[in-house]
């Protein structure tokens, strides 16, 4: 398969030649995916997709256009360059867009290094169908637990090319493999639910449906009784399934886009603490086995390991090729890319320095608060960092929880937030964003 997918781009940049493009890059992917869902121990749904997209970006001097399609055919893609072309010609100049300089694109890289595909054969459909129903089944064991809302499992495979008109092409494959469950207890108005699933790159690392339906299960039953909280300030804990959130607004505000523009919180932060002293933000492209993991970016540069916060420090921006132009920096090779658009910043893996507690000890510490486990809705001013959002989970005195909570909203600023962190260790390293639980203190709580 990699072969056609280098033959495909090959294919686009020679058609945006012939069509008039200065420049070019081109992308195709190939994927394959399964989903089986189960009810009541039974077949619920079953679903499967595979086929190729292919996407091409033409440069006419400082303008651009993209065009993608999912038809192959010789035909398609001389159409599609000639519409790119008459697109790109009429498109706004841009002066910031462009290729990467020869000398900076990706030369070799480990693939074998980053395991990002199981060698194992794709699963029969029967053999997902038995994981979700494992899993239905160890949740609807545990004692409360009134029905499955959902039990799923899937796998995927997907192949990536990527080609420029300046001399680079390379690609890579990823695999994954998943199982979750969805459960609940009680009914009527006193329904409660609550979920787990798990994704893993190789399907022997996956948990066991046992475990996932149980998690499920007990994850459900905490919820039971919920009401809502105390209104006021207090010391709030984001569990590990929710804390990486924060560091996901935090993410977004050092985005070269955002920076760019000027719309961003921390647009004067360069150079400035903005965690704790001793806590540190590592984006890390090549780790094996994780979904984030890849060798090039979507501009054909070589990804490297840096730290996006440094004992504290925010030490630069999140640039692609474009942004970077525009700040007078450069390209930290965090170029992501589809086949319908042209590139974008964007981070892949990070992982946040973890503490010496664990989540119970800062629970322990917290003496009085809150335990968020799920959040809804977002409002987030991205000029000031003002922070709103809705949360559900488990109200803790002495230590210990008393009751669970929903429908109450936590109100507070990103920036004096993020000071505040005192984290727990109990990130799982598998997951893309390896984020352990997470200690705010003084956040507004509004409740009863």
């Amino acid at each position: 398969m990699s072969d056609r997918l280098t033959s495909l781009t090959a294919d686009l940049l020679a058609a945006a030649a012939k069509a008039g493009a200065d420049s070019a890059d081109a992308l195709a992917v190939d994927g394959t995916s399964v989903s089986i869902d189960v009810l009541n121990g039974r077949l619920e749904q079953a679903e499967r997709s595979e086929g190729i997209d292919i996407g091409l970006r033409v440069l006419i001097g400082r303008r651009q256009a993209c065009v993608s399609a999912s038809d192959i055919k010789p035909e398609t893609i001389r159409a599609m360059a000639e519409r790119a072309v008459a697109m790109a010609r009429e498109a706004p100049e841009d002066p910031y867009i462009g290729l990467a300089d020869p000398a900076e694109l990706a030369r070799g890289w480990d693939l074998a290094a980053l395991d990002l595909v199981d060698p194992s054969e794709e699963p029969a459909p029967a053999t997902l169908e038995e994981d979700a129903r494992r899993a239905e089944a160890a949740a609807l064991a545990v004692d409360g637990i009134s029905q499955v809302q959902s039990a799923s499992a899937a796998y995927g495979r997907r192949a990536i090319h990527l080609a420029t008109s300046n001399g680079f092409s390379g690609g890579y494959g990823r695999t994954d493999r998943a199982i979750s469950c969805v459960a609940i207890t009680g009914e009527g108005t006193k329904m409660e639910r609550d979920y787990y699933g798990d994704m893993r790159i190789h399907g022997a690392d996956l948990d066991s449906p046992e475990t996932i339906g149980r998690i499920a299960a007990e994850r459900t039953l905490a919820r039971a009784g919920a009401r809502q909280p105390k209104t006021g300030a207090f010391p709030v804990i984001f569990d590990e399934r929710v804390a990486g959130s924060l560091v996901g607004h935090l993410v977004m505000a050092i985005n070269g886009s955002a920076i760019a523009r000027g719309s961003s919180w921390l647009r004067d932060a360069l150079g400035a603490q903005v965690l704790p002293k001793g806590m540190s933000l590592i984006e890390d492209p090549h780790r094996p086995r994780t979904a984030g993991s890849r060798p090039f970016d979507g501009e054909g540069l070589p990804t490297r390991r840096r730290a996006v916060v440094e004992d504290g420090v925010l030490t630069g921006w999140t640039l692609d090729l474009a942004s970077a132009r525009q700040l007078g920096m450069q390209s930290t090779a965090s170029a992501s890319r589809s086949t319908d658009g042209p590139p974008r910043p964007s981070t892949g893996n990070l992982e946040l320095t973890q503490g010496a507690q664990s989540r119970e000890q800062l629970m322990a510490e917290m003496g009085t608060g809150l335990l968020v486990t799920s959040m809804i809705g977002s409002s987030i001013n991205p000029n000031t960092g003002d922070y709103s959002r809705g949360a559900s989970g488990l109200w803790i005195e002495n230590g210990e929880p008393v009751y669970a909570v929903n429908e109450c909203t936590l109100a507070g600023n990103l920036r004096d937030m993020l000071l505040t962190l005192t984290a727990a260790n109990d990130a799982r390293p598998h997951l893309s964003r390896a984020i352990p639980s997470l200690r705010v203190e003084g956040l507004t709580l509004a409740g009863n």
